[in-house]
């Protein structure tokens, strides 16, 4: 019966910047892609948007007329260059060990991701715990991107866990955003690059450095806490 209750218990994971080491990939990916369509567009910028969906990320940066003009086009070659970074993609230290002592310990982990199923199918085999990810989430699942809640809700019921049984894990302040919608609390990963002021001030609950260090202070975490409740 512990085990049950446990099991309706359970951590959501960005996976960009939080699992795998990719945000300044799509930083390059996106650069390309603007300019490829005529933008110039600061890589900076780019990078303090990297966590939203595609289209949203394009609004962001170029206005909601430009999105809706080249979206798709810009969406698509995005994806198109960043295909070609998959083969240096490498996970987090510590990310799968995070995930198999999650699992260990009772609870679900699901990947809360908003990236194109090729991608997410390439960014699970990176990071190799699929035998410890309970469920996992692709674009298709979300009418609407992070900073919408919609990705978090279709995890949620992906691996059957109830809202106030949840944590995020995540490395962006849209990632805290759209859990804020919820009320689901976050620990906040610096991992894909945004500062621990950044992150705290935007609302996570916990800071770590990456899946090692949280893992490295799980019982005294919020994951820990899932348990002890």
């Amino acid at each position: 019966m512990a085990q049950q209750e446990n099991r309706r218990r359970g951590v959501l994971f960005d996976v960009d910047g939080t699992l795998v080491d990719s945000n300044y990939l799509h930083v390059l990916a996106w650069w390309q892609a603007f300019r490829r369509l005529g933008h110039d567009v600061p890589m900076a910028a780019i990078h303090r948007a990297v966590g939203m969906g595609g289209k949203r990320l394009i609004a962001h940066l170029l206005g909601q007329d430009r999105a809706a003009e080249q979206g798709q086009a810009l969406d698509d070659t995005h994806a198109a260059v960043f295909s070609t970074y998959w083969p240096a993609l490498r996970p987090l230290d510590g990310a799968a060990d995070l995930l198999q002592h999650c699992a260990e310990a009772g609870l679900a982990a699901v990947l809360a991701s908003s990236a194109r199923q090729d991608e997410l199918d390439v960014l699970r085999a990176v990071v190799g715990a699929d035998n410890w990810i309970t469920a996992a989430t692709s674009s298709a699942d979300a009418e609407q991107s992070k900073p919408a809640p919609d990705i978090l809700a279709a995890a949620l019921e992906a691996g059957g866990i109830q809202a106030d049984g949840a944590v995020f894990v995540g490395d962006a302040v849209w990632d805290i955003f759209a859990a804020a919608d919820l009320d689901i609390p976050v620990i906040g990963l610096t991992s894909g690059g945004t500062s621990e002021a950044e992150l705290r001030a935007a609302g996570a609950a916990e800071i770590y450095t990456g899946p090692r260090d949280l893992l490295a202070s799980f019982d005294t975490s919020l994951l820990g806490g899932l348990i002890r409740d």
